[in-house]
């Protein structure tokens, strides 16, 4: 049997991507990107026969109103298995080495299912741009794909990728707040409190968390340390931009809730 070695300067592998690991990640893969295809195609025939407003929507925003549906869906499958990989499961108790080597079949199939959905959600952004988000987005997911990807093929430091896919977590109150703005509910209660949900939300999964990953990297820095220097160098760029990325749209966040709860008050 024979491995994926590579060594070349930043980058180090040692043999970790084996033919059946590379044939379980790119299944993986695989399943992600048809998950996506299978909950569009649903999405689509699911809103169309019990919300009568759908049929009254141009092409653009069935497009994006699919799209979602995917996006909500994966959002909540990964970040359920994040948060059982890294508070319910045993995977990083008590090992010395649990920053950079600790690995499991599922986090790995996490990750892979999340490459897939990177990919398909990219490229729908850039065969349709900018209908399904601009640049940021771009970035956004190219850094994620990027970071997953590195992480995947050396094995180390799955600990960090699933604090961020956790953040997650915040799409499906994303996606609810354009669900209720395309029906004509932006006046609804509900709307208000999605956008009070996604506010806190974000503030926990998305700034919060990032402060708590910086000091777990900073705690165990002698770790850290370990990780192949590309990985090491990713690390201490690729979430710092992430975290300015989810800085920038917290702030977007909170202007929308004060002007929401604003206009909400005058109303009355």
């Amino acid at each position: 049997m024979w491995g994926l070695e590579i060594s070349l300067g930043f980058m180090n592998f040692d043999g970790h991507a084996t033919p059946s690991k590379i044939l379980k990640w790119l299944s993986s893969i695989f399943a992600g990107i048809l998950m996506c295809k299978i909950v569009y195609d649903l999405t689509g025939m699911i809103s169309a026969l019990f919300f009568r407003g759908y049929s009254k929507l141009n092409h653009k925003e069935k497009l994006d109103w699919n799209n979602r549906g995917f996006s909500t869906f994966h959002a909540i499958v990964v970040a359920a298995g994040s948060l059982y990989l890294l508070l319910g499961s045993s995977l990083f108790d008590g090992a010395q080495d649990f920053t950079i080597n600790m690995t499991s079949t599922l986090s790995d199939t996490i990750m892979g299912v999340s490459i897939g959905y990177f990919i398909s959600d990219l490229a729908m952004i850039l065969y349709h741009f900018p209908i399904l988000g601009g640049l940021e987005y771009v970035l956004h997911h190219g850094l994620s794909m990027y970071s997953i990807i590195l992480s995947l093929l050396s094995g180390q430091a799955q600990i960090y990728i699933l604090m961020v896919l956790f953040t997650e977590s915040t799409t499906p109150f994303v996606n609810l707040r354009w669900y209720l703005d395309v029906a004509g509910q932006k006046n609804s209660k509900l709307y208000i409190l999605n956008g009070a949900a996604l506010f806190l939300g974000w503030l926990v999964a998305r700034i919060l968390l990032f402060v708590f990953f910086f000091y777990h990297m900073f705690i165990h820095f002698d770790q850290l340390k370990k990780v192949f220097p590309l990985g090491f160098y990713s690390l201490l760029t690729v979430a710092p931009l992430l975290a300015t990325l989810n800085a920038i749209w917290f702030w977007r966040i909170a202007k929308g809730l004060v002007k929401t709860l604003n206009k909400a008050k005058h109303s009355q």
